[in-house]
């Protein structure tokens, strides 16, 4: 039986060296083959391809925000800048940006769906489906058709949870909320589409419901004692623990039911 006997150390050193060489030479090779990658003008971004909702933007406008704030090519472009940068723009509420080889991006963006306006009057201000403020140009949409809610921002999705359960009680007794605010100290106004103030008070979302429906449930009957019907309502403050006071047009007496609730 053979046995190989075993290589000169210098030989291995030598083979050792030579492998080593190879490794840096493969090394060196990738590196310049990135700095290439990296510096071709091929690689720069030359289209950006814009899908989903852009109703209230236009290649244009999408090119003069977004396209400044992008650095780099198609391999070395941050992703979550180019996010970012699609997100800022007015109206878009979500995007999510691709790479398309070699120099190409693809967008596809959600809008936001405004709600009512958000804020005091004469804010730049939204309110989304989803109860997430957003500034955007108001003077694009028909304003007469959408409802003014406020409060503290952090809020806002209270806010909008609390329009959406008393807009439909309102809408029963022939009503339409008109502004809706959350004061900083928690206490609920509302405003009706025939500009009657209503103090509501604080309240979670249960108990100011069953308030509002009790005080409209007897309305028509303190109304009519006046001569009056619901139409002729100025102002309401339900903060009472008994009852409430009542304000109408045309009448100076202050109602005000103690001893039970209306």
């Amino acid at each position: 039986m053979k046995t190989s006997a075993p290589l000169p150390l210098d030989i291995r050193l030598m083979n050792m060296t030579a492998g080593v060489m190879l490794m840096m030479l493969a090394l060196l090779v990738l590196a310049a083959g990135a700095s290439w990658c990296l510096r071709h003008p091929m690689f720069a971004i030359r289209a950006i391809t814009v899908q989903g909702e852009v109703t209230h933007n236009n290649a244009i406008t999408l090119r003069a925000n977004v396209v400044p704030h992008l650095s780099g090519n198609f391999f070395t472009l941050s992703l979550e800048q180019a996010r970012q940068s699609f997100e800022a723009v007015p109206w878009v509420r979500s995007a999510v940006v691709h790479r398309e080889f070699p120099n190409r991006l693809r967008a596809e963006l959600l809008e936001h769906q405004p709600l009512a306006l958000w804020g005091e009057d004469g804010a730049n201000t939204l309110l989304n489906q989803q109860g997430q403020v957003f500034e955007a140009n108001v003077d694009e949409l028909d304003m007469g058709d959408l409802p003014r809610l406020n409060g503290p921002a952090a809020q806002s999705p209270e806010v909008l949870q609390m329009y959406r359960h008393l807009q439909p009680i309102f809408a029963a007794a022939d009503m339409g909320i008109e502004h809706l605010e959350l004061s900083p100290r928690g206490s609920w106004r509302v405003v009706t589409d025939r500009e009657a103030k209503l103090e509501l008070g604080r309240g979670n979302l249960a108990e100011t419901a069953q308030l509002v429906q009790q005080f409209l449930r007897t309305l028509s009957q303190v109304t009519a004692k006046y001569g009056r019907t619901p139409t002729a309502l100025a102002g309401a403050d339900l903060r009472h623990k008994d009852g409430y006071a009542l304000r109408l047009k045309g009448v100076s007496t202050v109602e005000a039911a103690q001893g039970k609730k209306p």
